[in-house]
């Protein structure tokens, strides 16, 4: 596989534009971020866009984001989209499956390489309960790469990335180790040299108590779930109104961490 790569266009949603990797600034870096930086430090020049932004469906990440990325004719494109939908309590997964094949129909001749991921999720009972959409999801993820002949990093499969400690207090974001994590499993998707293993797992540590564990599911549903439910029910998203996180295909310089 190539190994140099000039530049980088993601595409995506909340999972894409950081959230959680909180940095001081108030701003997220997040994955993409991450492995941006990396292959600027290998290729001077490097340029990077993020279209992503939080809360997007796959019909808004088509409709807005797609063809502009397309347009940008970069080295690397990823994909990521579709998640936000299967989580919805009435999800269409036909509509699901049409426009994310849509999109990589348009992404895959317009790049060097496609990137499509079947996304990580956090054990426990959310996960179990939408567990047979994600799964549909990524079937026909890995049907279209096929056929696209685009690269799959399997995040969905890895041990290390389901275990609750990775994932920020709402419990639907990554933490700073997390996003590291990703960024390193597309680095090495994109046949660079790995620099560590991702997929080892946390150590092992004495779980919190009961009474712990109930705090901190009364404090998430206060102040994590019920806004979410609350957006669902009146049809807006924490992204509305939000600008994409990096709008233009230019010289990448890493944020101040």
């Amino acid at each position: 596989m190539n190994a140099s790569y000039t530049s980088l266009v993601a595409v995506g949603d909340s999972f894409t534009e950081g959230m959680s990797d909180l940095l001081p600034d108030g701003s997220y870096r997040g994955w993409a971020d991450v492995l941006a930086t990396r292959l600027a430090a290998r290729t001077p020049g490097f340029r990077y866009a993020n279209l992503a932004v939080r809360g997007k469906l796959i019909r808004q990440i088509v409709e807005e984001q797609v063809d502009v990325a397309a347009a940008m004719k970069a080295d690397v494109v990823t994909l990521v989209g579709g998640l936000n939908d299967t989580l919805r309590p009435k999800c269409d997964m036909g509509m699901v499956r049409a426009r994310l094949e849509e999109a990589v129909e348009r992404l895959a001749p317009s790049c060097g390489q496609l990137v499509l991921m079947r996304s990580p999720g956090r054990n426990g009972p959310v996960m179990e309960r939408f567990r047979p959409r994600m799964e549909e999801l990524f079937s026909l993820i890995d049907y279209l790469a096929a056929r696209h002949g685009a690269l799959v990093v399997d995040l969905y499969g890895a041990e290390s990335l389901g275990d609750p400690r990775m994932w920020d207090v709402d419990r639907l974001h990554l933490t700073a180790e997390g996003h590291r994590r990703v960024a390193e499993a597309v680095w090495q998707a994109l046949g660079l040299p790995a620099e560590q293993d991702w997929r080892t797992p946390m150590p092992a540590t004495v779980p919190p108590r009961w009474a712990v564990r109930r705090v901190d599911d009364v404090r998430f549903a206060r102040r994590h779930l019920a806004p979410w439910i609350g957006r669902r029910l009146t049809g807006r998203s924490s992204g509305d109104g939000r600008p994409p996180k990096r709008a233009e295909l230019l010289p990448y310089e890493p944020p101040l961490s």
